[in-house]
């Protein structure tokens, strides 16, 4: 047995080289760290993309024109050779900005999207067969987008079920005339507990162009409110991910807590160098002013359609109850939170990736980062929170919503839903087939007026429009008066408008509904 002595030589030996092991390692760490440093950063964009090739498919972040990578965008429109791109983004911007632009130039072929908008250029050239469009519902094209990111092919989806999206009706590619040269493919359909869902592939990306608030030279990025939107899930897909930032840091700058973006899924990084845009500047009233709220008086029109849209918005604002999460449309349904009591608290979620909204801005403090999901200028309530749109839709498939309130082109007897097409339009699905595919988590309710403009019915035996959803509104409400709907048994009024009789609904109404035993004012 070894001495007291010799053990104690033994340790220190141990110790000793133990000390010049960590000096040595910390020296050579330091000098490799000298000579090869991890820097991202490049000096232009037309650095960034010199070796950007043809024929690629590009996930482009932004929602709006908020977030939009517009530095990278206009970069490649100064590179003509850059053509045959298939573009994936929920929207392609204006006729006059963001990728509208490189449809203009006709750079891009094929556009992956949920939502043409008001972008005039987009929607001629879909219709007249110069631009391949696969439409997609919003959260379905977060998640494919997303999903490719983590490695996974493939995934289930409950939206747009019993749609055109499934059955493959859906045109890709129109002739010059306007009639369908080419549709999609119908989706594979299974059932999980009683409920069928479909089958979507993950988004392939080559190429990703982001917007960051900040990002430093390893790669981390900050994202900045409302701004988040796409860019996230875009980011962590694509094989060559290019990040534009309106700040530039040093690591460590920002916080490891506020890394929205790791640096692993960047390849390069640049400073962007184009202003921010706004869509649609929407201003509440200033108090001090008498005049009518503009956002409102342009929703709800002058004279009897005034009268009309009122009654109907002032029901709506009854269906919130203290503690809901409510999803509203734009138009109507937005108003109606300006009805609702102050004894009643509701958490407003807009599915770009807000949890909180505020009433819009005064004129003057509106942020370009901060848009709701009809791309108006909003603000934050207390407790709000953002997030990317991946999550947001997470939240609305998974019955977390517990309202929303849609406008709608037709509902029928059994409560489908159309609301996103007429012959010779196309805006495209937007959020709604994914706002409207738990009903039995999430209550669905319809506001529009009885009647459209040549004074046909709009609640009708079967939706001639190409649907929204199927079985999936659970209320109706018009001018006349309020409709539940069974999904089995069809319609029954529960309220009449005052001064309206149940013959003149029925007169207005071409799907047959049951009257209520109780039948109560609509007050």
């Amino acid at each position: 047995m070894p001495s007291t002595a010799m053990c104690i030589r033994t340790l220190r030996a141990y110790a000793k080289y133990g000390q010049n092991h960590a000096a040595l390692f910390a020296r050579t760490f330091s000098a490799s760290a000298r000579r090869g440093e991890i820097n991202k950063v490049y000096p232009s964009a037309a650095e960034v993309l010199k070796d950007m090739k043809p024929n690629s498919t590009l996930l482009c972040g932004g929602f709006g024109l908020c977030g939009v990578p517009d530095t990278l965008i206009n970069e490649v429109l100064k590179k003509p050779e850059i053509t045959g791109l298939t573009a994936v983004s929920n929207n392609a911007g204006t006729d006059d900005s963001g990728l509208g632009q490189l449809l203009r130039t006709k750079q891009i072929k094929k556009m992956v999207a949920s939502y043409i908008g008001e972008n005039k250029t987009f929607e001629r050239m879909y219709l007249t067969g110069e631009v391949e469009l696969e439409l997609t519902p919003q959260g379905t094209l977060a998640e494919r987008c997303a999903a490719g990111g983590k490695g996974i092919p493939a995934f289930y989806t409950p939206a747009a079920f019993g749609t055109v999206v499934q059955t493959g009706e859906l045109p890709l590619r129109n002739k010059p005339d306007g009639t369908p040269d080419q549709f999609s493919y119908p989706k594979d359909v299974k059932v999980f507990n009683g409920k069928s869902y479909l089958l979507e592939h993950a988004i392939e990306g080559d190429y990703a162009f982001v917007k960051a608030y900040k990002a430093d030279r390893l790669g981390n990025c900050q994202f900045r409110l409302a701004a988040n939107n796409f860019n996230g899930a875009m980011a962590r897909n694509a094989k060559m991910t290019i990040v534009e930032a309106e700040h530039i840091v040093e690591p460590g700058e920002i916080p490891a807590e506020a890394v929205h973006l790791p640096g692993i899924y960047v390849k390069r990084v640049i400073q962007s160098t184009t202003p921010k845009g706004i869509e649609k500047y929407t201003w509440s009233k200033d108090p001090s002013e008498a005049a009518e709220d503009p956002k409102a008086a342009a929703a709800l029109g002058t004279g009897d359609t005034k009268a009309k849209r009122e009654r109907i918005v002032k029901r709506a604002a009854k269906e919130f109850k203290n503690g809901m999460y409510a999803n509203l449309g734009i138009g109507m349904p937005m108003l109606a939170p300006g009805f609702v009591g102050e004894d009643v608290e509701v958490m407003l979620q807009s599915e770009n990736g807000i949890l909180g909204l505020g009433p819009y801005p005064l004129k003057g403090k509106e942020d370009a980062d901060l848009i709701n999901a009809g791309k108006e200028t909003v603000t934050l309530k207390p407790g709000a929170s953002v997030f990317g749109s991946e999550e947001s839709f997470g939240m609305i498939r998974s019955g977390r919503i517990n309202l929303t309130i849609l406008g709608a082109m037709q509902v029928s007897a059994t409560g489908d839903l159309a609301n996103w097409m007429l012959p010779g339009k196309v805006k495209g699905f937007g959020g709604a087939m994914d706002l409207v595919s738990n009903p039995s988590a999430t209550k669905v309710v319809v506001t529009m007026e009885h009647t459209d403009k040549k004074g046909n019915p709009k609640i009708v035996k079967q939706c001639a429009f190409p649907l929204t959803g199927k079985a999936c509104v659970s209320r109706i409400i018009t001018e006349l008066g309020v409709f539940d709907v069974d999904f089995a048994h069809g319609l029954t009024l529960i309220e009449i408008a005052d001064g309206v009789t149940v013959e003149e609904i029925k007169a207005k109404t071409e799907a047959p509904f049951h009257v209520a035993e109780d039948l109560k004012p609509m007050l």
